[in-house]
C-alpha cells in the first residue's frame, strides 16, 4: 500500500470523489473535503476560465477557515481534473490557473499529461491518472504521474471493460505506487474491498450525484435513487468513448437503448459538449452500476457517515470470519 504524503493523516476514509462534469461544483468539493474524503470537480465545469479562478479562491479559503475552526477534523485535500485531450483548448489555461493556486492534486484523463506534469510537479502537486488497461497505464507513468485511478467496469462516465481482480493485479505487477479503484463502488463494504484487492482508495462517484450538494437537477437526482445496476447502458454514441448511462434518461431522450448507433471517438469534443443532439451529460445521464446501493437524497456529511459505520462494520465481520 502506498499512500500519496499529501493525503497521510487527513483523510477519515480512503476515498476520493470523482469529477463529475456539471455535478461536481464547489459546494460539493467543499462538502466532501470537510468529511474526510478528497472532492474534486473538472475545470471544465468552470465556465468562464474565469470562473476557475474564483471557485479555487472559494474553495481554499472555505476549506482553510473551516480547518482552523475545527483542528480535531481530519480536512481533506481537493482535486480538479484535466481533460488532456486535442479539443480542450483550455488546458494549459487551466493548468496554469491551477499552478497560481497551488492545487494539491491533479487528476488527468484520456490521454498521457506529458506537457503538464512538469508544471504540477513544480510546487509540489501531484498528479493521478485515469486508466482503463495496462498500456494506457505505462503510457501514464511514462509520462512522471504520481498514481493511478484504474476505471474499471462498472464505472461511471468513460468506464473500461477489464474486471477490478484483473487491472489492480496485473498493475501490481510493475506499479508500486498510489491506485485508486473505480467501478459500482458506492458503499462501505466496496472501500474495503478495494483495499483488499491492492488499491489503496476507492474512487467514488455516482453515489455523490443522488445528494444536496451536487449540481444536478431533481429528475436526475431520483433517477439514481430509483435505478439499479440493471438500469446501465455501456455505450460509445454519445462521446466517441464507452461510458455507462442511466437507460431512463436514454429513453427519455427519444432514443432506443438497445439500438444505438457507435460513434467514431475521433470526433470527441470537449468544448461542443459531444456529439449527439442528446447531450453527456446534460441530457444524457452517466452513472455507474452501484446505484443500487443509493436508496434516498441525502446530504454529503449524512452519505459519508453512513460508508464510515459500513466500512468499519466490514472491517468486523471480515475479522470474526474463520478461514
Amino acid at each position: 500500500m502506498s499512500m500519496p504524503p499529501v493525503l497521510e493523516g487527513r483523510l477519515a476514509l480512503p476515498v476520493i470523489a470523482s469529477p463529475m462534469f456539471i455535478v461536481s461544483g464547489p459546494e460539493l468539493v467543499i462538502a466532501q473535503c470537510k468529511e474526510g474524503i478528497v472532492g474534486s470537480f473538472p475545470a471544465l465545469n468552470a465556465r468562464p476560465i474565469e470562473q476557475l479562478d474564483e471557485w479555487l479562491v472559494q474553495i481554499k479559503s472555505e476549506l482553510a477557515e473551516f480547518a482552523a475552526a475545527n483542528p480535531d477534523k481530519k480536512v481533506a485535500p481537493f482535486a480538479v481534473n484535466q481533460i488532456v485531450h486535442h479539443s480542450n483548448t483550455r488546458l494549459m489555461e487551466d493548468v496554469a490557473m491551477c499552478v497560481k493556486h497551488e492545487v494539491p492534486i491533479i487528476i488527468t484523463s484520456l490521454r498521457a499529461p506529458n506537457e503538464i506534469v512538469e508544471a504540477i510537479h513544480s510546487y509540489g502537486g501531484i498528479i493521478l491518472h485515469d486508466v482503463t488497461n495496462i498500456r494506457h497505464a505505462q503510457k501514464a507513468l511514462e509520462a512522471g504521474v504520481d498514481g493511478l485511478i484504474l476505471v474499471c467496469a462498472g464505472a461511471g462516465g468513460h468506464a473500461g471493460r477489464l474486471s477490478p481482480f484483473a487491472l489492480v493485479s496485473e498493475i501490481r505487477q510493475f506499479f508500486d505506487g498510489p491506485i485508486a479503484l473505480s467501478g459500482a463502488i458506492a458503499n462501505g463494504h466496496s472501500i474495503l474491498s478495494a483495499q483488499a484487492m491492492g488499491a489503496d482508495l476507492a474512487y467514488i462517484g455516482s453515489a455523490f450525484i443522488a445528494t444536496q450538494e451536487a449540481n444536478a437537477v431533481e429528475g436526475y437526482k431520483n433517477m439514481i435513487v430509483d435505478s439499479t445496476g440493471e438500469d446501465i447502458v455501456y455505450t460509445n454514441t454519445f462521446t466517441g468513448v464507452h461510458g455507462n448511462y442511466l437507460r431512463p434518461s436514454i429513453e427519455k431522450a427519444g432514443l432506443d437503448p438497445d439500438d444505438l448507433p457507435g460513434a467514431d471517438k475521433s470526433r470527441m469534443n470537449f468544448g461542443s459538449g459531444g456529439i449527439s443532439k442528446a447531450k453527456a451529460w446534460k441530457d444524457i445521464w452517466g452513472s455507474g452500476q452501484g446505484i443500487g446501493s443509493v436508496n434516498n437524497i441525502q446530504t454529503v456529511g449524512e452519505y459519508v457517515d453512513q460508508l464510515k459505520e459500513q466500512y468499519a462494520q466490514a472491517k468486523a465481520e471480515i475479522n470474526n470470519k474463520v478461514i
